[in-house]
């Protein structure tokens, strides 16, 4: 089996005002043990002081059993950053789909740990709902590499999902 070639990384500016950035998943009980999580850190905290500074709406999501002081304190919610808790798909039995209607929300930042988890599954819910999707492939991380590369992949390849996908790096994300 031959592996396919890379999906292309593409700068992209956003509308702050029609903009979310989503932080998933990252809490201390997974991310601090995962190394490629914790090299990730860096670039995620850089996009959400960016994204703070452009008044773009966050949103934190939380594994089950996990509380937002579990958050690792370098990328910790401001007290009017909503929440919402689930499995992988961040919009199952949760009000995400609602917050983001209310804010008035086009497209959606996904960063977070894991990445063939949250990443897959919330970016692709999110496309399914006809929101754009941005994913810097510098802010999704997973134990293995391999994981971070087939959400790549997957998120600009998958049917329907795919047109809705930008693939970029935190650095080329204009707000």
């Amino acid at each position: 089996m031959k592996t396919p070639a890379a999906p292309e990384i593409k700068a992209v500016t956003v509308d702050p005002k029609t903009t979310a950035l989503i932080m998933g998943d990252l809490v201390n009980q997974s991310c601090a043990k995962r190394p490629r999580c914790l090299a990730a850190l860096p670039a995620m905290k850089k996009l959400l002081g960016e994204a703070r500074a452009a008044k773009v709406a966050v949103i934190y999501s939380l594994p089950p059993g996990t509380a937002t002081a579990d958050i690792i304190t370098d990328v910790a919610p401001a007290a009017d950053e909503p929440s919402v808790q689930s499995g992988v798909d961040k919009f199952f039995k949760t009000n995400l789909e609602q917050i983001l209607k209310d804010k008035g929300i086009q497209t959606v930042i996904v960063v977070g740990t894991s990445a063939e988890g949250l990443v897959n599954y919330t970016g692709g819910g999110a496309a399914l709902r006809g929101l754009n999707v941005v994913v810097p492939v510098d802010g999704m991380a997973s134990v293995e590499a391999f994981a971070e590369q087939y959400v790549a992949w997957h998120m600009t390849h998958a049917p329907i999902i795919s047109p809705k996908v930008t693939l970029t790096r935190t650095g080329m994300i204009k707000f």
